[in-house]
């Protein structure tokens, strides 16, 4: 082979499109890094909401202000009513701990939910433990909602929607792969979410098995898991073919930009809401892998509590890709002649 042969191939190679699209591997490699390692390198409780009881309002009401001068501001304290409104809130997941102050002994007790991220319990357990120890005493914590055995530091919510979100972009990722990033018209649109409703119904379901009757990873209700993963399956995929609907084939990109990059790290897996910096703890509730995740660990840990929220959310990812993959093909069609190179339309 020639010199210029050569040269010639690899200029054949080497197309504007092909180089564009190395360079955003390149940006979502360095991206990927950066939003991994900048979320969950360093954790720190910060603002937890954590509530206080005290016999005395004059005490609790003290013991706020101390723990609100702690330094990094890791504690959001409010006084609250009584032990039994500290533990409902607990577990209606509006507060993630309790410190309830027994003056007439040397012990308090702390109370906390394993099931809502093993890290955070822990994390305020060694907080308080200290604030105690200052004070010369003692602290017993309990755990309102420990996490199963099968569920090691309680991150097989988080896996579990994880991979419902890999099944629910790789799929609409492979139909773009098979037949073209953007459907030719509105019936192929729908196909294609047909295609991804059925796929988000099965995986959903094979989700939820594993994790639980084969594995016992989660305890809770198998029907609710599986509504779960087939809604949050369905979103991603269905956000997915929007966005390729629109950008083409570097929706594929943008998706994962979204999931991988961004949803994955601030979803509150291995380190929950309150201890990711700012920006990872804003973004995480408004993208699947969050929503996803706080809905699973409601389902397995806390009988279903708090849960409107993502599930609006989910559902909005949902809706909207449905809406933008319709609305996408349907302009396509519309700019797109009737017949193509004597090609019937409903043959393309």
């Amino acid at each position: 082979m020639t010199q210029t042969s050569f040269l010639g191939e690899v200029k054949d190679a080497v197309t504007p499109r092909a180089t564009l699209l190395v360079v955003g591997v390149i940006a979502l490699q360095l991206l990927f890094i950066a939003s991994y390692v900048g979320a969950l390198h360093d954790p720190k409780p910060k603002d937890v909401p954590f509530g206080v009881v005290a016999p005395r309002q004059a005490a609790a009401q003290q013991t706020v202000a101390h723990l609100e001068q702690l330094p990094g501001s890791p504690l959001a304290p409010r006084t609250v009513a009584d032990e039994a409104t500290a533990r409902k809130k607990i577990l209606d997941r509006d507060l993630d701990g309790a410190l309830i102050v027994h003056p007439d002994r040397s012990t308090d007790t702390l109370l906390v939910a394993g099931g809502g991220g093993a890290a955070l319990a822990t994390t305020l357990e060694k907080q308080l433990t200290a604030v105690e120890r200052a004070e010369r005493r003692s602290l017993r914590t309990e755990d309102l909602a420990p996490v199963s055995g099968g569920d090691f530091n309680g991150l097989s919510s988080f896996y579990l929607v994880i991979g419902w979100c890999v099944g629910g972009y790789l799929c609409a990722s492979i139909l773009a792969i098979s037949t073209g990033a953007r459907p030719a018209n509105p019936r192929r649109a729908a196909i294609r979410l047909a295609a991804m409703a059925l796929v988000s119904v099965v995986g959903g379901l094979g989700g939820a098995v594993i994790v639980g009757p084969v594995l016992g990873a989660l305890p809770g209700s198998l029907f609710g898991l599986w509504g779960l993963g087939t809604l949050t399956t369905f979103a991603v995929g269905a956000a997915t073919l929007a966005l390729q609907g629109i950008f083409g084939i570097v929706g594929i990109g943008l998706a994962i930009l979204l999931v991988v990059i961004a949803g994955n790290p601030s979803a509150g897996g291995a380190f929950p809401l309150p201890m990711l910096p700012p920006f990872w703890k804003a973004i995480g509730p408004a993208l699947p892998p969050g929503a996803g995740t706080w809905s699973a660990r409601s389902i397995a840990y806390f009988r279903g509590a708090a849960m409107t929220a993502p599930l609006l959310v989910l559902s909005a990812w949902a809706v909207a890709g449905t809406v933008i993959t319709l609305l996408a093909a349907t302009l396509r069609g519309r700019r797109t002649p009737a017949v193509t190179a004597g090609v019937h339309p409903l043959r393309r």
